[in-house]
């Protein structure tokens, strides 16, 4: 386990945090085991911490036309993008949880063009990469382009507030030399024991 600190800023113990932050936090750590190093990071200014997780939440739990799956790879894509090494450390393993591959997240961080997913998922990541990176470009080819994928306005929203956050996630881990958690390298790259 690594013992570099995990951000430039100073972190809070949670013990000295806000009832309701510290509150979220526990409830991460007893759903994943362990708490992530962005809860912890981000809790030096918890008025922006709250809105980061209230946002994120939004997006990422909101019902829509895209997977689970599909939202990660967003992130992953974006992240790997924008190199932020805690974003794709991160949510590649959740990734690679979601979509049952041990492959996929390395791929798409890497390359999402040569990434062994679907072309509609392909047409995801390239409408999110421009968004991520030249969203000043964006016109009405790249809506016809995702329409003619199966993609409906609404999810062309999600796919473009997803990769934008994740742009402003990406920049701020950067910012502040957030770590990746031991835990996440891990996660999701041996396939778990069939329950009989």
């Amino acid at each position: 386990m690594s013992q570099k600190p995990i951000s430039r800023y100073p972190v809070p113990s949670l013990e000295d945090l806000p009832e309701d932050l510290k509150d979220r936090i526990l409830a991460v750590q007893e759903k994943a085991g362990f708490v992530p190093n962005v809860f912890l990071t981000l809790a030096h200014r918890p008025a922006e911490c709250r809105a980061f997780f209230d946002y994120h939440d939004a997006l990422m739990l909101r019902e829509g036309g895209l997977s689970k799956a599909e939202k990660e790879m967003i992130v992953v894509s974006t992240s790997g993008a924008n190199h932020c090494q805690y974003c794709v450390v991160a949510h590649g393993a959740i990734l690679r949880i979601y979509a049952r591959d041990p492959l996929v997240a390395d791929q798409v961080a890497i390359n999402f063009r040569k990434a062994d997913i679907s072309d509609r998922q392909k047409a995801m990541l390239a409408f999110a990469d421009k968004i991520a990176k030249e969203s000043a470009t964006v016109d009405d080819a790249d809506f016809e382009n995702l329409h003619a994928h199966g993609f409906d306005d609404e999810d062309i929203w999600d796919i473009g507030a997803i990769a934008a956050f994740f742009a402003l996630s990406n920049r701020m881990a950067n910012l502040i030399g957030m770590r990746p958690n031991d835990e996440f390298y891990a996660m999701g790259r041996l396939p778990r024991e069939a329950k009989s």
